[in-house]
């Protein structure tokens, strides 16, 4: 199946399947199971995964325009499968050779569906920070202890790459920290769920480990102290999906507006001819715009390997900043309206904030890119 295949297959699952039921499910922040298998029969659970282990091998930049198709129409579903595929992306790149058997065809094709578990109660951007403990048992492995917190996918997912220390008295201290690639079972089950602003349908849930024994295969790659290393390039993959996310918001934002602007009327004319909603609506399609280019550039970086820290938090940051800037646009433009449940502005308001804060703030995407800045280019 070509790339061009795969984006119109796409694009009449989500006519068909999903835009007739979003504004139902997002607001009654309904699990959209139904959804969620649909997904998994487009093979969008091993996007990335290459078909030597059943996935469907997308490059990063074809991944990108999947994402923003989904992201137009509703923002949550890219997330689901979004951390899936760090979690994924850790496992082909770094996992052993048995790992990627055991795991990835499963990861592929839904069976076994999961994300990524780093945030803690006392821990989000720093991760040098976190407190969960994996402690070597003699020959029987590790015995993990410790909470996840705002964990996506956390109630409905089954396997979860989890970051944790494996020595604490390490210095630095990212030399005593570990992925393991982790089932729910016996010690290890789902917490609580988050109630959230927006972001509906995907759930957010607490990870709970109490003595929960893993085996040595389920350290990623099966070497200690490899973790932060791991997880940081695992996550540009997920800076690809939140920028494309972000242009799929913004986009969303600007149709709406432009919809809108033509069929409201004031002073004896639609509002699109008013000078002051030209302006508005001239800005969001620039940023729009701007966003996917650097999105795509982003992508192909990725696609060429090598470190992509600079180019992944540039298309991150102003895409979910573009995200933001339209959703609130396209409110003012719909006026009273856009404050209603009645059209899907209101949606997008709540949903975009959490692509400023996901897989790093802004803040913290402007400091990668000033050191990447500084670091290739050295007087």
């Amino acid at each position: 199946m070509s790339d061009t295949d795969i984006l119109d297959a796409v694009d009449r699952f989500l006519e068909r399947e999903v835009r007739p039921h979003v504004a139902r499910m997002e607001h009654d922040d309904v699990w959209p199971e139904a959804i969620v298998e649909g997904m998994a029969t487009l093979g969008l659970f091993g996007a990335t995964i290459s078909p030597e282990h059943g996935g469907l091998g997308l490059s990063a930049e074809t991944y990108a325009r999947v994402v923003e198709r989904v992201a137009r129409v509703w923002m949550s579903l890219a997330g689901i499968f979004n951390s899936h595929l760090i979690a994924a992306a850790a496992v082909e790149r770094f996992g052993t050779e048995a790992q990627r058997r055991a795991f990835l065809p499963d990861m592929a094709s839904g069976a076994k569906r999961g994300g990524l578990a780093l945030t803690e109660p006392d821990c989000g951007t720093d991760l040098q920070a976190i407190r969960m403990r994996a402690q070597r048992d003699g020959n029987r492995g590790y015995v993990l202890n410790g909470t996840k917190t705002w964990i996506s996918n956390g109630l409905h997912g089954q396997v979860f790459a989890v970051l944790v220390k494996t020595d604490p008295a390490a210095h630095p201290v990212h030399r005593g920290m570990s992925l393991f690639l982790l089932e729910k079972g016996e010690g290890f089950a789902a917490g609580r769920k988050f109630e959230k602003l927006g972001y509906k349908g995907i759930d957010s849930a607490e990870l709970i480990f109490e003595n929960h024994r893993a085996g040595v295969d389920r350290l990623i790659g099966g070497v200690e102290g490899k973790g932060l290393a791991q997880t940081l390039a695992a996550l540009e993959l997920g800076r690809i999906n939140v920028a494309a996310r972000g242009v799929g918001v913004a986009q969303a934002a600007l149709d709406e507006a432009i919809r809108y602007s033509q069929i409201r009327k004031t002073f004896g004319k639609p509002i699109c001819e008013h000078q002051a909603i030209q302006l508005k609506l001239a800005d969001m399609a620039t940023r729009t715009e701007a966003g996917r280019l650097l999105t795509e550039s982003a992508a192909r970086a990725y696609d060429r390997g090598g470190r992509t820290s600079l180019e992944t938090s540039m298309a991150k940051l102003f895409a979910s900043e573009a995200a933001v800037e339209n959703s609130l646009d396209a409110m003012r433009v719909h006026g009273g309206y856009g404050y209603s449940k009645e059209f899907p502005v209101e949606r997008l308001y709540r949903d975009a904030p959490l692509l400023v804060i996901g897989e790093g703030t802004s803040e913290v995407q402007r400091m990668v890119i000033a050191r990447q800045l500084i670091e290739r280019n050295p007087v």
